[in-house]
């Protein structure tokens, strides 16, 4: 997997997390695994067509989305109703950045939308594929991201 369809997306998650929440994402380790199944309880995944195929996978602790939420202005009273929609909205924000990036150097890709799966409740569909896996940290917690893209043919 080349860093040039890895890095829009790792730069992307720190913009926006600087921008909207005020906080730094630091790198952490990176391995290469054969699962794409996230590290934590919160996941959200986006199916990723055009120039590379895959999937990237966002996923974060029960206790990192409720900081998260929190962070943004919601109440503890209404996260289990909403946290989805904040997550799913943050996952946008990061995959539009990337696209910029990619749109920048005349790169074009479709995405899906954001699907937010709470995995202690709901089994997170399985995808086959070398993946790249990288943990990002901040004061809001562990970020995994999960990244299984291949140049298409």
């Amino acid at each position: 997997m080349k860093a040039e369809y890895v890095n829009p997306f790792l730069q992307a998650a720190s913009l926006v997390f600087k921008q909207l929440l005020q906080v730094d994402l630091v790198r952490g380790k990176t391995i290469v695994k054969q699962s794409l199944m996230p590290g934590q309880e919160i996941a959200i995944y986006i199916d990723v067509t055009g120039l590379v195929n895959g999937r990237v996978v966002y996923s974060l602790t029960i206790d990192g989305a409720r900081k998260i939420f929190e962070k943004l202005g919601g109440t503890p009273d209404s996260f289990a109703m909403e946290y989805r929609d904040v997550l799913g909205e943050i996952a946008n924000m990061i995959t539009g950045n990337a696209l910029n990036i990619f749109m920048s150097r005349n790169e074009f890709l479709d995405v899906s939308v954001p699907v937010v799966i709470d995995t202690r409740s709901n089994e997170f569909p399985p995808y086959a594929g070398t993946t790249l896996g990288l943990n990002m940290y901040s004061p809001l917690g562990l970020i995994d991201i999960n990244l299984s893209l291949n140049e298409a043919a």
